[in-house]
């Protein structure tokens, strides 16, 4: 199969290690592939070599890369998906399959030209495993990854067909989920990242700094917890309002089997696969403090709790923890050039959407 992956970054680099290993045609697409090796090697936490394999294309070209593919995996963070879409729109055909990997971010709204033209859109609800570059196009660290995957699709009825030809890729056994939003409304990175930075940073102010670099799930506390419950309390109460089938966007609180502040920090605390993850920070003369570059602030908040927080408003749910993370946002890290996601569609239109 020729297989397409545009984005060179943890989880990127790793799929497409994964798939040329299994005798797929392999083409990256980069900004920089003069930086790329074509053999990438993967590697387990504990620095045993897992396997290596050879990447058939390295470019950056978008026509190079998307012609003659029949599966397109973008692996760029949730800012990047309107120019990615503008930038292929072009070059793609009629029944070539897209993946977003995760599938949030409002991939949907983004890339709705590309179906509009006869692409397959579909999303993994959570990305298939935790992965870290370990020398950047050249090798890559696999760490924990899922015994199962749940994808949506547009048109929701393609979702079984996408299934099939993601088992055969990850070797993971795959769900169809009903429609697409049950992609959008998972609260991994759009409500877990952001309650999680808000607790974090709410009190810091141009001046502050800290004296080190604070880790990101093993320091969790229960006033991120505590944030945490609340907005995902909030998500589940948007599901129940929306008329279309959403039963299969889980709460954290049920996915990590954690319902109270003390357990779910326990619980994250815990996890072996986030072990070293450290906080989006960046270190100064005089100490540490927040990145507002990282792709946790610039994808996560505007495209992310964004878009939960608009879908709320449209369906007038209450969503005060929801709102009051987002103001924190927009006064503190939001930069002026940033346009976050606005929705553009009435009640019938947003649920056509999902057909």
């Amino acid at each position: 199969m020729n297989i397409t992956i545009i984005g060179g970054g943890n989880v990127g680099t790793l799929m497409a290690a994964e798939f040329a290993s299994k005798g797929h045609r392999v083409t990256i697409y980069t900004s920089g592939p003069e930086k790329w090796e074509k053999s990438i090697s993967v590697y387990s936490a504990e620095e045993k070599l897992l396997f290596s394999s050879e990447i058939d294309k390295i470019t950056n070209s978008f026509e190079e890369a998307v012609t003659g593919a029949e599966c397109i995996w973008i692996t760029l963070p949730a800012f990047m998906f309107a120019k990615t879409a503008g930038d292929l729109y072009p070059y793609v055909k009629k029944g070539q399959y897209i993946g977003i990997v995760p599938g949030s971010g409002g991939a949907e709204f983004a890339f709705e030209r590309l179906v509009d033209k006869g692409c397959i859109l579909f999303g993994l609800q959570r990305v298939h495993s935790i992965a870290r570059v370990r020398e950047y196009g050249r090798s890559v660290y696999m760490l924990g990854r899922k015994p199962e995957l749940k994808i949506g699709s547009i048109p929701s009825k393609a979702a079984a067909a996408v299934c099939n030809l993601a088992e055969e890729l990850f070797d993971i056994k795959c769900i169809a989920l009903e429609n697409y939003l049950a992609v959008t409304l998972t609260p991994s990175n759009p409500i877990l990242h952001t309650a999680r930075l808000y607790t974090l940073f709410k009190d810091y102010d141009e001046g502050v700094v800290y004296p080190e670099n604070i880790l990101f799930y093993e320091e969790w506390d229960e006033e991120s917890s505590r944030n945490l419950i609340a907005c995902d309390k909030e998500l589940q109460l948007l599901c129940e309002r929306i008329p279309l089938p959403l039963s299969s966007v889980q709460s954290l609180q049920e996915y990590y089997e954690s319902f109270t502040a003390e357990a779910m920090t326990d619980k994250i605390r815990g996890i072996k696969a986030f072990r070293g993850i450290e906080s989006p920070m960046k270190h100064t003369e005089n100490g540490w403090v927040p990145d507002f570059d990282s792709r946790y602030f610039t994808a996560d908040f505007p495209w992310g709790l964004k878009i939960i927080k608009e879908i709320a408003e449209l369906y007038e749910v209450a969503a005060p923890n929801i709102d009051k993370i987002w103001r924190w946002y927009e006064e503190h890290a939001r930069k002026d050039e940033e346009m976050p996601f606005e929705l553009y569609l009435d009640k019938d239109g947003f649920v056509n959407l999902y057909q």
